[in-house]
């Protein structure tokens, strides 16, 4: 099975981590609802962006990204879910476990804010 890489459009091979972090990055990055034919695909994530950041916000930040993984990336394991802002900008840092392999392996994966504002539904 292959996917299309979303910078060049080229195509990337699904045993690969790059096909792997499109895939999370989707996933978490599409608006539960938005898809016409699977719409309880995606997340909540792009409604909690303009919420203020606070202790609650990050708990609900962090139970929207496993619930998403646990129910449509089922190829890894969540291990831990980090927010991490440095002034302006802001990132999900996630650490998976690759469990479609013969040998579980690691995997870090980063996703900016920016990529949740866009996906972001508009009200």
């Amino acid at each position: 099975m292959t996917g299309l890489s979303s910078s060049n459009g080229r195509a990337i091979a699904s045993d690969t981590d790059d096909y792997v972090r499109r895939s999370v990055a989707d996933v978490l990055t599409t608006p539960i609802g938005s898809r016409v034919m699977r719409r309880d695909y995606g997340s909540y994530l792009p409604l909690l962006v303009d919420q203020p950041m606070n202790a609650i916000t990050r708990l609900k930040l962090y139970g929207a990204t496993a619930l998403a993984l646990i129910r449509f990336h089922r190829r890894s394991r969540l291990k831990a879910v980090q927010l991490t802002t440095d002034g302006a900008s802001a990132a999900l840092q996630l650490e998976l476990v690759r469990t479609d392999l013969p040998r579980p392996r690691a995997l870090s994966v980063a996703l900016p804010f920016s990529a949740l504002r866009s996906a972001a539904p508009r009200t």
